[in-house]
């Protein structure tokens, strides 16, 4: 396995605790512009995000998460709010050139909601190894609440929250012990 493999897909912990350097936002612009290319389901696309960096957008967060998420959203240099449309299905026409799929979605809600999220989730994985590939440590978060933050940043839109995560450089001691993972015949069945 080469050294650039590794440092995007074996090296990288969830970070607790990040330095003071900002992420620029030509950064923030160039992990998008990775993530981008990921694929989805009829190139639907349904990832939104939002880049907190401003101490008053992350104090507003900060009363949304649970108590021990609060610091975390505080002291990183970005929060990241990461939404999904769904109603992703009404940029279809331009997004996917194959067929008519919009009409696929329009008129089922739960399918539209489904694909946004399960889709947006894996958008959410190309974002956290791209921000990797930049040089940049993630603090992926769950532990919040997504109807107050839908109130509050995506208030009167399609968009619902999926999840948090934390973006910066990390500091030193930003890591726990690294906790085991599952080997391939744990979880893996080749049939």
């Amino acid at each position: 396995m080469s050294d650039k493999i590794k440092k995007i897909f074996v090296e990288p912990q969830t970070c607790y605790k990040f330095t003071e350097k900002e992420v620029a936002n030509d950064t923030l612009n160039e992990l998008y512009n990775l993530v981008k290319w990921g694929p989805t389901s009829f190139n639907s696309s349904p990832m939104r995000l939002k880049f907190l960096k401003s101490s008053t957008s992350k104090e507003k967060l900060s009363k949304l998460v649970s108590d021990d998420n609060i610091s975390k959203v505080i002291n990183a240099p970005v929060c990241t709010i990461i939404g999904m449309d769904i109603e992703f299905w009404r940029d279809l026409p331009k997004n996917y050139l194959r067929e008519d799929a919009k009409q696929y979605f329009e008129n089922d809600t739960t399918k539209s909601e489904v694909t946004a999220f399960r889709n947006s989730s894996i958008q959410g994985g190309y974002f956290i190894k791209a921000a990797n590939s930049l040089g940049l440590s993630v603090g992926p978060m769950s532990g919040f609440s997504n109807d107050l933050v839908d109130k509050e940043f995506f208030n009167g839109t399609t968009i619902k929250s999926n999840f948090l995560c934390n973006l910066g450089y990390a500091a030193e001691g930003g890591f726990y012990e690294r906790a085991p993972r599952y080997d391939f015949s744990d979880i893996a069945e080749i049939i």
